[in-house]
């Protein structure tokens, strides 16, 4: 709960304890209590809300679904038509880097590597 272990929401306690006295404490958890109550059903309401809007317009889950994966569908053919194939490139770049390499260890003999 909130990263709170059980040795520090003791300490919580006893201070509001302190605080607010024996008396009081009650009075807020139950204040406290419907707070929360109100604010979950806010909450719901607005989901409610959003959802009837939704349905009103004619959006429901699968049509959104659906909307979605067309567009992940646009992205991914983007994607390949953009990249192409690109399966070639390394190959190509590794021969040349050998070629050189040896043309290299040719002119010079062979690089020995110090420690």
């Amino acid at each position: 709960m909130f990263g709170i272990g059980g040795g520090e929401l003791v300490f919580i306690l006893f201070i509001v304890l302190m605080l607010f006295g024996s008396d009081k404490v009650p009075e807020i958890a139950r204040t406290m209590g419907k707070a929360m109550a109100q604010l979950k059903n806010a909450t719901n309401d607005i989901k409610s809300e959003i959802q009837k809007g939704a349905e009103a317009n004619g959006l429901d889950t699968k049509s959104l679904n659906s909307l979605t994966g067309n567009i992940n569908a646009e992205i991914e053919s983007a994607k390949s038509n953009l990249l192409g194939d690109t399966t070639n490139l390394l190959g190509d770049t590794t021969t040349e880097i050998d070629k050189v390499k040896e043309d290299i260890d040719s002119l010079s003999g062979p690089i020995k590597r110090q420690r």
